[in-house]
């Protein structure tokens, strides 16, 4: 390794460096210790080389506990998988040559989180090799805590009734805000599930707005839309030649994400062979264009949708388990509007306002037998199923409220007798599935829902091997 310009550091206390140089000035060892906030350097494959003291204060780590280990001892979650070294080409700062202003967390001594701001650089020698990197970290659980407290009583003052544009104050809505306010803060991939017409993709906005990425590309992409050939284009790119009709290189949607987020929904109707892929992109933050053999690095956070039961498929051997994992490092549950009913009144009122700016009606509400109705019905679409039938009941309407008369048919029909709920002897696996997921995931709502107890729900959920 070449030394010439970067010579080498020393550990807190005047302890040599690990890999090699010369011992720095005791003056330059005193700056080091009282810059304002912690500092580290690695060198070209990830190992640490130098680590202040304010680093000891931060990580609980000493500098000859850390000296000569791997940077992943920190746990960094905005640092990819595997090594960090060039030739692995997965650390954001061997990609990018710079990070600056990163929230991200790092993992303490004691097996705690601490929250972060990260600025760091690439270090290169005299014959432009890249000798390493230097980090310099400033610990913001203060500000962390003072930024929750600020969103729980902006949420306390309006009765939480809406986040990101999501609509609802149920007990499980509020349940969902919080878990999407800790997705927010990591990295990780993020899986969201529920029926069609919840609200996935509002959910997956709403993560990327809460995280470090709010500034950068929010890009969707619809699965079941398109082909495997087009959808293969469509995430990946292409070159000129690669295929009839590629008359130009393309750029594919996750290169158009690169530094946000990536929405796929509806991430259960993709084929094996875009499957294989797609999980070679959550390992190794890299792809190739179609028709390419370039390797592209990307620095993006994938979030994935579906309204399938990826477990079952999993089963099934329709959807690799293996890429299941990935992508529900945090899985997210949406209720279906039938399981949060009180939340009708105000997606009423919402919709009804909306409306009302779009078309320019003075529709003021719906009457009590309206409203009686809709909250009586199943809303097997869900919100996008309500959202329809208040538009429908604007284009009827020929007064200022929408009466039961103006609302879609099938809404007012009397409803059908509900089918009769499974007995512990009758019981299958899908009755299991099917009752978690409408308890948002609750095992205790579930055997209430089944009418049985926790412990028996307990015994088969094992015996079903989920």
């Amino acid at each position: 390794m070449a030394e010439a310009r970067f010579p080498g550091f020393l550990a807190q206390g005047g302890a040599p460096a690990v890999s090699g140089g010369l011992r720095l000035p005791d003056v330059v060892r005193r700056v080091l210790d009282v810059v304002p906030g912690g500092l580290f350097a690695v060198d070209s494959g990830g190992f640490l080389v130098c680590w202040n003291r304010e680093m000891t204060e931060i990580t609980g780590y000493s500098a000859q506990e850390v000296l000569g280990q791997h940077c992943s001892i920190l746990g960094g979650d905005t640092c990819h998988e595997g090594p960090c070294g060039v030739a692995e080409a997965r650390c954001p700062l061997f990609l990018q040559q710079e990070v600056v202003r990163r929230r991200c967390t790092l993992r303490r001594k004691d097996g705690s989180r601490i929250p972060v701001v990260k600025n760091a650089q690439l270090l290169c020698n005299d014959d432009g090799s890249t000798w390493g990197g230097v980090e310099v970290v400033t610990d913001i659980t203060g500000i962390r805590a003072l930024e929750d407290q600020v969103e729980r009583l902006r949420a306390e003052a309006s009765g939480r009734s809406r986040f990101h544009g999501i609509i609802g104050r149920h007990a499980e809505m509020n349940r969902l805000y919080d878990l999407v306010e800790l997705a927010g803060r990591t990295q990780s991939s993020v899986l969201v599930t529920g029926d069609t017409g919840t609200g996935k993709e509002l959910v997956a906005r709403a993560i990327h707005e809460r995280s470090p990425r709010a500034g950068k590309p929010f890009i969707r992409v619809s699965c079941a839309a398109l082909s495997e050939a087009l959808l293969e284009s469509e995430l990946f790119g292409h070159v000129r030649g690669a295929f009839t009709g590629a008359h130009t290189n393309r750029v594919g949607r996750f290169e158009a994400a690169d530094g946000g987020t990536i929405f796929l929904d509806e991430i259960g109707d993709i084929s094996p062979a875009v499957q294989t892929k797609l999980l070679r992109v959550l390992q190794e933050r890299e792809i190739e264009r179609v028709g390419d053999n370039r390797v592209i690095p990307l620095d993006i956070r994938v979030v994935a949708a579906t309204h399938r039961d990826l477990p079952a498929l999993c089963d099934a051997g329709r959807f690799r388990r293996d890429l299941y994992y990935r992508l529900a490092v945090i899985p997210l549950v949406v209720p279906t509007l039938a399981a949060r009913a009180s939340d009708i009144p105000l997606l009423v009122d919402h919709f009804i306002a909306r409306l009302n700016r779009t078309l320019g009606r003075d529709i003021r509400g719906v009457t009590p037998t309206a409203m009686a109705r809709m909250t009586a019905y199943a809303w097997p679409g869900n919100v996008r199923e309500l959202e329809h039938a208040i538009e429908y009941g604007f284009v009827v309407a020929r007064g200022a409220l929408i009466d039961d008369d103006c609302l879609p048919a099938h809404v007012t029909a009397p409803a059908a007798a509900p089918p009769a709920r499974p007995t512990p002897a009758t019981m299958n696996r899908e009755d299991l599935r099917r009752a978690l997921e409408q308890a948002g995931g609750n095992r205790a709502r579930a055997a209430r829902m089944l009418g049985v107890s926790r412990v028996t729900l307990w015994k088969r959920l094992k015996k079903a091997g989920i």
